[in-house]
C-alpha cells in the first residue's frame, strides 16, 4: 500500500511531514546534529536496519538536508554532513525537544540539555515574532493565505 504524498499540498506543515514525518528521519537528523557523519556511526547510535538507514539518508540527501561526500575510494564510503538547509532545521528540532521535555518526560526531567556556548548556560527553544520579539502562541497568531497558496490551489 502506497502512502499518500503531501509534497505538493499548499501547506508547509504537510510538505515538511511528507519529508520528515516518520519515526527514523528526525532521529537521523538528531545524530547528525550530534556530529555523526558516517553510515556505521548512524547505525550504531540508532540500532536502525541498514535498508531503513539507507532510505533515510537517500531521502535527506535528495531533499538537500544532508550532503553525501566520499571519504574512501575502495570500497566506496561516504560521510553525510549537514548542509545549510539541514543546519537551518535546528530551531525546529530544538522546539520539538522543548515540547517533549515539558510533556513527555514522566517527571524525570530532560534526558539531554541544550547548552548555549555564547552565554555558557543550559537553555531551551523560545519561538518569538521576528518583528516585535514577543512569544508566538496559538492565542496570539492567526493563519492567513500566503503568496504560495494561489500557485498550489487544486493540489491538496
Amino acid at each position: 500500500m502506497r502512502r499518500t504524498s503531501f509534497a505538493r499540498w499548499p501547506c508547509s506543515i504537510a510538505r515538511t511531514m511528507d519529508l520528515l514525518g516518520d519515526q527514523w528521519t528526525l532521529l537521523v537528523l538528531r545524530e547528525a546534529f550530534h556530529g555523526v557523519r558516517r553510515f556505521d556511526q548512524f547505525q550504531a547510535a540508532l540500532g536502525i536496519a541498514r535498508n531503513t538507514l539507507t532510505e533515510r539518508l537517500d531521502r535527506l540527501t535528495g531533499a538537500g538536508l544532508l550532503d553525501r561526500v566520499r571519504y574512501q575510494e575502495r570500497p566506496a564510503r561516504y560521510e553525510y554532513p549537514l548542509t545549510e538547509m539541514g543546519r537551518d532545521f535546528f530551531p525546529a528540532l530544538a522546539a520539538i525537544i522543548r515540547w517533549g521535555d515539558r510533556w513527555l518526560d514522566d517527571g524525570a526531567g530532560p534526558p539531554a540539555l541544550l547548552h548555549h556556548l555564547d552565554c555558557d548556560r543550559a537553555t531551551e527553544a523560545d519561538v518569538n515574532c521576528a518583528h516585535c520579539g514577543s512569544a508566538l502562541t496559538s492565542e496570539r497568531v492567526r493563519f492567513e493565505p500566503g503568496p504560495g497558496l494561489a500557485t498550489a490551489k487544486g493540489t491538496g
